[in-house]
This record gives structure tokens, C-alpha cells and sequence, in this order.
């Protein structure tokens, strides 16, 4: 019995529809920290706790004065260099948020003011979850315990991020990670980034 082609090429459409899809969920919450651990061997448990936090929270704050976040999104473009071989990267675990590097401003893909008004859309219409991000920090905690995924530092630093997660305080990159990545970028939500910037890209 001969198989018509037709059937094979929609059956193979389906297949690579289907992966494309699962390709697109989330990650789970042992791979994305994996992930960033892979990426930024030199990242501290601060580190892993400001990716998630920036998830829960993204920008982090109501913004009202757009003159002064836009002076010191020009001080940083002039005063540092923000070149950096990512354009963006997701934050935590769904990646609600993306972390938008400068260079991306520097490489002339994305002007200042497009990512500046993105940046201050993103903190001004965002939504806080309805779970407790001391909740999801106690989560990350057992995963990487339980997960015997290294990281530098972290009997040390928990105690200290866990009583800051329980009052929603967010945390600075280590000293090791400035150090080593130099990083400069503005969180943008991510409806907003694949609408507006990444299509830039």
C-alpha cells in the first residue's frame, strides 16, 4: 500500500507545529535556574534571587518622574560600556518579563526613547501576582537544594535573601556578577517587548 505524500508532509507540519509549541512553554523551575547558573558561572544565589524577583515584580515600581529614569538611562549609555553579545534575555522562569541590554540601544537597533517608554509602560500597567514572592523564593530555595545545583555561596547568602523575601525587598547584582558580566539592561514586560523591540532585533 503506497502512502500518499501528502499525508507524510501534513503529518511532518504537525510534528514541527507541535514542537514549536512545546518549545514555547515555560521552563521548569530547575532548568531556567540551571540555565542561568550555565550562562553566568560566576552568579551568586543574590543573583538567581534578583532574576525571579525582577519575574514577580518586573520593573519593581510605579514611575513618575520620567525626566530623572531618563537621565539615568543617558548617564548609563554615555558613562559605561554596554556592549554585551545578548540583545535580551528572559527573567526567572516564564520569562513574564525580559531583561532589554543597552547594547541594544548602542548597536542602534532600539532608539533610547523606544526602550525608555517601554521600561516606564512596563512598571506604570503592571500587575502584582497573587502569589507571595517570599512563597516563590522558598520554592527556588528547595529547588536548588534539592536539585544539589551549585551555587557559589549559598549557605552563606540564604538566610539574609530569605528574611528580604519575606519583606518583598529586592537585591543588586554580587560583586562577582558586576564583575564579571557588567551588566546594564531595563526590564520591559513581555507583551510589550515581542510586540515593540523584539521585532527590532
Amino acid at each position: 500500500m503506497r502512502t500518499n505524500p501528502l499525508i507524510i508532509i501534513l503529518f511532518g507540519a504537525v510534528l514541527l507545529l507541535a514542537s514549536c509549541r512545546q518549545k514555547e512553554q515555560p521552563q521548569t523551575l530547575q532548568a531556567a535556574i540551571e540555565h542561568l547558573m550555565d550562562s553566568y558561572p560566576e552568579a551568586r544565589l543574590q543573583d538567581i534571587y534578583k532574576s525571579f524577583y525582577q519575574e514577580h515584580f518586573g520593573p519593581g515600581h510605579l514611575i513618575t518622574d520620567t525626566a530623572m529614569v531618563r537621565h539615568y538611562l543617558y548617564s548609563e549609555l554615555s558613562e559605561n560600556d554596554v556592549s554585551c553579545p545578548l540583545y535580551y534575555e528572559p527573567t526567572g522562569c516564564e520569562g513574564r518579563f525580559v531583561r532589554v541590554f543597552l547594547s541594544a540601544v548602542a548597536d542602534s537597533l532600539v532608539s533610547a526613547e523606544e526602550l525608555l517608554d517601554a521600561f516606564v509602560r512596563s512598571a506604570n500597567e503592571f500587575q502584582e501576582p497573587q502569589t507571595e514572592w517570599v512563597t516563590e523564593w522558598s520554592e527556588i530555595v528547595r529547588t536548588i537544594h534539592e536539585g544539589k545545583i551549585a551555587v557559589e555561596g549559598f549557605v552563606e547568602d540564604e538566610p539574609a535573601l530569605t528574611e528580604a523575601a519575606k519583606d518583598n525587598q529586592a537585591a543588586h547584582h554580587s560583586r562577582a556578577y558586576n564583575a564579571a558580566y557588567h551588566p546594564h539592561y531595563r526590564i520591559v514586560r513581555r507583551d510589550i517587548f515581542e510586540k515593540e523591540i523584539k521585532p527590532k532585533l
